[in-house]
This record gives C-alpha cells, structure tokens and sequence, in this order.
C-alpha cells in the first residue's frame, strides 16, 4: 500500500511517498480504498509542528473519499 509519511517535523519537503504493510483495521476502525484525499489545517499544523497524532514515522491525512474494503 502507498502512503505519504514523514520522517521528521517541518515544511512540504519532508513528505515522502512510501510502501507500507496494509493496516488491519481494530474493531473501533475500518479500512479505507481511498480514491481522493484533501489536506486541511489540522494536516499541515500536525506535519509542521507534531501534535496528538502520534511518534514520527507518521501519516497524516483526515479527509478522504473512497471505498470501505474491511470492518474492525
């Protein structure tokens, strides 16, 4: 599966297209086939600055369209 992820906390430049391991979504979670993402202030605030979001490596990314492929 691709991603973009970041290694580190700063600009644009520090996202990078990645291969990750397909996630198995928790039974709070689905998973998503995503066929358009949006960026929005919590995206770029959380890449530039860090946040709740969790320790780097992360991917950050809250509005998405698609298909649900699994249930948790």
């Amino acid at each position: 599966m691709r991603a973009i992820r970041q290694e580190t906390l700063g600009g644009p430049e520090v996202l990078e297209l990645v291969e990750v391991p397909r996630p198995a979504p928790i039974p709070t979670e689905v998973l998503v086939r995503t066929a358009v993402a949006g960026v929005n202030p919590v995206d770029w605030k959380s890449r530039a600055r860090g946040g709740f979001l969790g320790k780097l490596p992360m991917t950050v990314g809250w509005d998405v369209a698609g298909v649900v492929e699994e249930v948790g």
